[in-house]
């Protein structure tokens, strides 16, 4: 992985943990250890999911660049469709408090798409690739 997509990735997952960090805490605090365990599972796949389609989506931008924009909107609604998914499926658990999962679950993933847009913004990536040449100048 290039040194760029390194740096947005730990850019946007450092934030998510963050929050995922204080879910955890509020968590415990309101429902117990099972609170805790819901936002740490949350924090968990939010970091993997959204790791996960930043690499495809730096992935498509070098190889397919013309299909950049939709594969981005594609990822993202898959995503969250998913992650939307993980609610309803995890809804009625007893193995952790399904209202700390479901809200650290949103709060995750708008940590990171805010962390990751900042890292974009800030980002200086070129948007042409220099030509190389056999000789220097």
């Amino acid at each position: 992985m290039p040194s760029n997509d390194v740096r947005i990735l730990a850019q946007a997952a450092v934030p998510t943990a963050a929050v995922g960090a204080i879910a955890a805490v509020v968590g415990g605090v309101v429902a117990g250890g099972k609170g805790v365990v819901g936002a740490a599972v949350a924090t968990l796949i939010v970091i993997l999911f959204m790791g996960i389609g930043l690499y495809v989506l730096q992935r498509t931008a070098k190889s397919l660049p013309h299909l950049f924009q939709a594969m981005g909107l594609m990822l993202y609604a898959t995503q969250i469709l998913l992650l939307f998914m993980f609610v309803a499926i995890f809804k009625n658990t007893t193995l952790f408090n399904p209202r700390a999962f479901a809200l650290t679950l949103v709060a995750g993933t708008l940590a990171w798409i805010a962390a990751q847009t900042r890292a974009h913004m800030k980002s200086k990536i070129l948007y042409v690739e220099p030509e190389k040449t056999g000789h220097s100048s």
